[in-house]
């Protein structure tokens, strides 16, 4: 049995509590497949702010399938360009958006709940078919709101590594689907719309 890796949060306060400049490679490389869930959280969080999501969505559903589909296929963590992984952190934002962001997920702890590994391909597999959902063009009330927040949930439970999070993730996952599947004509008939507009 393989021994559960050390939790996320404990990962990046080491790392931001050190002296010199953090660059988001270096993040990626200490954080390994943990670095997952806090890139599937970075992609759905400002999906859920009312406005801003309309035109994040699709840019941020397409980039978490990638996210899905490589936790699936077993890479050690996600691949970020060169470019991009070279970009410096600033410590001080982060910490306060960690303290902020732990401060809230402190609310969905109770006592009794396991931590233990969980089956990164199904989780994968999860991430990416809801990633997919968000970016999907729903004219529906919480169209992306709904998709984005169950992958905040599915990104906490990567980082905390507890099953009881990542089961009612997939869950609600699933009962997205059939929202989204009850008004499919109407679905239909918007990404035709939408694929007319980018091609003509």
């Amino acid at each position: 049995m393989q021994p559960t890796p050390k939790p996320f949060f404990e990962t990046l306060h080491a790392l931001l509590d050190a002296e010199g400049e953090i660059t988001l490679g270096e993040l990626l490389d200490a954080a390994g497949e943990q670095t997952y869930g806090f890139l599937v959280l970075l992609l759905s969080l400002p999906n859920l702010i009312p406005g801003l999501n309309i035109g994040l969505a699709p840019v941020g559903g397409i980039g978490l399938i990638g996210l899905g589909a490589q936790l699936f296929w077993g890479t050690h963590h996600p691949w970020v360009p060169r470019r991009v992984q070279a970009q410096p952190i600033h410590k001080g934002h982060i910490k306060n958006a960690l303290a902020k962001f732990e401060a809230q997920l402190s609310r969905f702890r109770w006592r009794g709940a396991q931590q233990r590994p969980l089956s990164h391909r199904w989780m994968g597999a999860c991430i990416a078919w809801t990633g997919f959902l968000l970016a999907l063009p729903v004219p529906l009330p919480f169209g992306n709101q709904l998709p984005a927040a169950i992958l905040c949930l599915l990104g906490a439970a990567l980082l905390e590594e507890r099953p009881a999070w990542a089961w009612i993730g997939a869950a609600a996952s699933l009962g997205n689907t059939l929202y989204f599947a009850s008004s499919f004509g109407l679905i239909a008939r918007t990404c035709v719309k939408a694929f007319h507009a980018l091609v003509h």
